[in-house]
């Protein structure tokens, strides 16, 4: 027999079907036990035969192999449960998990479930909440395939720091110095004049000595940069779709009930949009005139907005464009009618910053003045340099943190818990 998958044991109502996977739990009542099976789909419920002895010796999340009658069953998960089943082991368990598996939420400390990563993953929502993470992946590439894009692998060893060396992790390069990228902007960019449109899906790296909720030392970062753009708008439309795409695969997703999704996804198009000096405004009027001096958003802020946001637009994102140049990246177009403002811009979703982008620049004698300004060397910039110096078209981008992005859509309260084997200032193990 082949093996059948326990979503799909439904197709197999009255046929004798072979399933395989782990012990989840097991039920025994006066009368008959229940085995509850796990594998990478799903959950069945299994009845053993009556001569198979050994089901009562064997410990939770022992890979087992089972043969038995798929039958109706409304009461079984799935409407359908497996009778009369013959019970192989395959691979035992040692008794005495870390945590339980069985329980709607998995009741253990942050740490507790961090620690014992390879087992906690294995919880049923834990689990369907990177299955969330990867329908978002999968429906992000879709959406940008359709507008053309070219999906593009840069290195992770790069021999200059993007943005500074301040928050990179240096490296000893066959005894040159190198850091881990602290994003693919630079190779991003030059590749805008060689596909015009391209995005990319990786790790990126960032030596910040943050110990919050919202912080990581390494996440996923989608990123994508387009060609020919008017402005800063244009890369914002694209990120509109990409985004709405990624609540689609998640709101449709089988797997969102049991991830604990918040839904429904409110997104109007356009989203709602504010000036960085506007948002100082409102804030201002919350939290005290000092805001107005203050080049950036804190967190608290953020939230703010992102409640004002839900109250005046019903809607989960909004756009907070024309941040201080001084906040920018060297490699931001300027808002030519905005002095000191800039055509970037960051998405907030729920109230926190998930992506940022904007406008670049795009002529190499630019490039030169911004550097200058800011006091970088020009040297260790000479490949980024030299795409510029050959014909850039006006471009622009974006990048999203995947998991925060998945951190607002099931509502977790650390970025740790949708993270498969988190990063940190303490944390280099599993």
């Amino acid at each position: 027999m082949e093996r059948v998958r326990t979503t799909d044991l439904a197709q197999h109502v009255g046929e004798r079907v072979l399933v395989r996977g782990w012990l989840h739990r097991r039920r025994v009542l006066s009368q008959v036990t229940f085995l509850v099976v796990r594998d990478g789909w799903g959950t069945c419920q299994v009845v053993p035969a009556a001569d198979a002895s050994n089901v009562h010796e064997i410990t939770p999340e022992t890979v087992i192999e089972l043969s038995g009658v798929a039958i109706a069953e409304a009461r079984a998960p799935g409407g359908v449960e497996v009778r009369e089943a013959n019970v192989r082991v395959l691979s035992p368990a040692a008794a005495g998990l870390p945590l339980d598996l069985f329980r709607p939420l998995v009741d253990a400390s942050l740490p507790t479930i961090l620690d014992h990563a390879a087992i906690a993953l294995r919880h049923p929502r834990r689990r369907a909440a990177f299955v969330l993470m990867d329908a978002s992946v999968a429906a992000y590439r879709v959406a940008l395939r359709e507008q053309g894009f070219t999906e593009v692998f840069t290195p992770k060893i790069v021999a200059t720091a993007t943005e500074s060396g301040a928050n990179c992790f240096r490296l000893d390069y066959f005894g040159q110095p190198a850091y881990l990228a602290q994003s693919p902007q630079l190779y991003k960019q030059m590749l805008v004049g060689v596909f015009e449109r391209v995005f990319e899906v990786g790790p990126v790296f960032r030596a910040e000595p943050h110990d919050t909720p919202r912080h990581l030392n390494e996440y996923v970062s989608l990123d994508a940069e387009m060609g020919f753009v008017d402005d800063h708008r244009d890369v914002m439309a694209l990120l509109e779709s990409a985004i709405g795409a990624m609540a689609r695969a998640a709101e449709e997703h089988p797997a969102a009930g049991q991830a604990g999704a918040q839904l429904p996804i409110e997104l109007p198009v356009p989203f709602p949009s504010l000036h960085f000096a506007e948002a100082q405004e409102l804030l201002a009027a919350e939290f005290g005139a000092d805001v107005r001096n203050e080049p950036d958003l804190a967190p608290a802020h953020e939230r703010w907005l992102g409640d004002w946001a839900m109250r005046i637009h019903r809607s989960d994102a909004l756009f907070v464009v024309g941040y201080p140049m001084t906040k920018r990246p060297f490699y931001t177009h300027p808002d030519p009618s905005r002095p000191g403002y800039s055509n970037g811009f960051d998405l907030l979703f729920r109230g926190v910053e998930i992506a940022t982008g904007g406008q670049r620049l795009h002529r190499a004698e630019d490039y030169e003045s911004a550097m200058r300004e800011r006091h970088i060397e020009q040297a260790p910039f000479a490949g980024y340099l030299e795409a510029f110096r050959h014909g850039m078209p006006p471009h622009g981008g974006f990048a999203i943190g995947l998991e925060r992005w998945v951190q607002q859509i099931v509502g977790a309260s650390n970025l740790r818990e949708t993270t498969l084997f988190p990063r940190d200032l303490s944390r280099l193990m599993p």
